[in-house]
């Protein structure tokens, strides 16, 4: 049995705690950079868990804090309603014309369980009692509450509650590489091949309530990048077949992948979409989810019949989130943001190469402002790099050496930086991973 090293009596997130003795003490933030306790700072190239949009202590969203606690702290949506709600609902209803009501929740597991449980009750809802389960793509990730484990179910992360998990239908997700017993075709035929299966499906499975995917890419699975019509496809696929199309933004949404709304870039209009992370800046804890107006009205009716939606929590539609979030959206519009984004991560793209000519870097993958390098033993065979204690602790340790703050995702290297980070702060996060990888390279050996 191995005993706990760290002195820390903080449980980690994601972490084998008996690796750690002690964890960098993070006493304030400002910009793009995290200071610690012995006066040491990093450059946050994780985005605080990728919901950081403008940097740390942004004045206008700092007082906007402030302004709406002075008001309001806290009042539920069980039977009350309040301004900032009632706004930011109107708001997200504009930036998706096509949706017609809004579930506010505190992040964003829940509001992809909420996504779920609206998906399958609409059916139960309109007298479709046979339409009880959920299709999803491998690899795909949507939260750890047990129902987004069960719809973004990862080996590696969630095996040890598998049996409590309801089944889903798995489709295979297409990738630039394309590895196993089709190999010997093209990542554009494999793509086709996997709309293939999908729709074979869909045709003659009329229990399938929904299918649940990522927008644009999947990002916990490894930056897996869609092809440029696949997520269109299955949109279409799933209207031809009465199934629900329900998509997932918490961490594609609002620009990071570079478009606003997702979805809309990919030319698919989902029946169901959540929302997260960047919402309120990552200032706080908040996520939306967004139904049709079809969807909405089927939870009408007489109480007695109990079609509404029995799902809430204490901190449902918090004022000073919702505030918060609309101030937000607001400065994305002031400071053109999406523009910024588009023109910023042309940085990414020029410095491919300098990453790629690495020794131990095999697939990059990159789109917007998020990148992912896969750290390998050797390009040739593209078996993943590992070693005795986790990747995640070794990139780490490096990185900090280098004034970088990452977190990685298996032997996959996440660079997922605030939304407005300048091209000089991006500059320095790429010279830092590449000295980073060298490091780890040497060290390796």
């Amino acid at each position: 049995m191995i005993c706990m090293k760290s002195h820390s009596s903080v449980w980690h997130p994601n972490t084998q705690m008996s690796e750690w003795t002690t964890f960098p003490k993070i006493t304030s933030a400002k910009g793009m950079w995290l200071y610690d306790s012995k006066g040491g700072k990093m450059l946050d190239g994780v985005a605080s868990m990728w919901c950081n949009v403008w940097g740390h202590s942004k004045p206008e969203l700092v007082s906007e804090i402030i302004k709406q606690t002075k008001i309001m702290q806290h009042t539920p949506l069980f039977n009350l309603t309040h301004p900032a709600a009632e706004k930011l609902s109107k708001k997200l209803l504009k930036l998706n014309p096509k949706m017609n009501s809004v579930f506010f929740s505190d992040n964003g597991s829940t509001a992809m369980e909420i996504a779920i449980k609206i998906a399958l009750q609409y059916w139960r809802n309109i007298g479709e009692n046979k339409k009880t389960n959920i299709a999803t793509l491998e690899n795909g990730y949507h939260g750890d509450t047990f129902g987004a484990m069960s719809v973004g179910y990862m080996p590696e992360f969630f095996s040890k509650f598998r049996s409590k998990l309801f089944s889903t239908i798995q489709f295979p997700v297409p990738r630039t590489s394309v590895f196993g017993t089709h190999k010997n075709i093209s990542s554009e035929e494999y793509s086709e091949f996997c709309l293939s299966k999908i729709e074979s499906k869909l045709e003659k499975d009329n229990s399938i309530a929904a299918f649940v995917m990522e927008s644009g890419a999947q990002m916990a699975g490894g930056v897996i990048i869609y092809p440029k019509t696949f997520q269109k496809k299955i949109s279409q696929i799933c209207k031809k077949n009465d199934v629900l199309f329900v998509l997932d933004e918490i961490a594609t949404g609002f620009g990071r992948l570079g478009s606003m709304v997702e979805y809309q870039s990919q030319k698919s209009i989902p029946d169901i979409v959540s929302f997260g992370k960047m919402l309120t800046g990552g200032y706080q804890t908040f996520a939306a989810t967004l139904t049709t107006k079809k969807i909405n009205d089927s939870f009408l009716g007489e109480f007695s019949e109990f079609k509404h939606l029995f799902h809430g929590h204490t901190y449902t539609g918090n004022p000073t989130a919702a505030a918060l979030s609309l101030k937000n959206l607001e400065l994305y519009e002031k400071y053109h943001l999406i523009k910024k984004i588009q023109k910023t991560s042309n940085v990414f793209e020029n410095r491919i190469n300098d990453i790629s000519n690495l020794d131990i870097v095999g697939e990059i993958r990159h789109k917007g402002m998020v990148m992912g390098i896969e750290l390998v033993k050797n390009k040739k065979s593209n078996k993943s790099l590992s070693s005795k204690i986790s990747m995640n602790k070794l990139v780490f340790e490096e990185g900090r050496k280098h004034q970088i703050y990452f977190r990685t995702l298996g032997n996959i290297i996440m660079l997922v930086p605030p939304l407005a980070i300048s091209q000089k702060d991006l500059n320095f996060l790429i010279d830092g991973t590449i000295s980073t990888i060298k490091s780890l390279s040497r060290k390796l050996r």
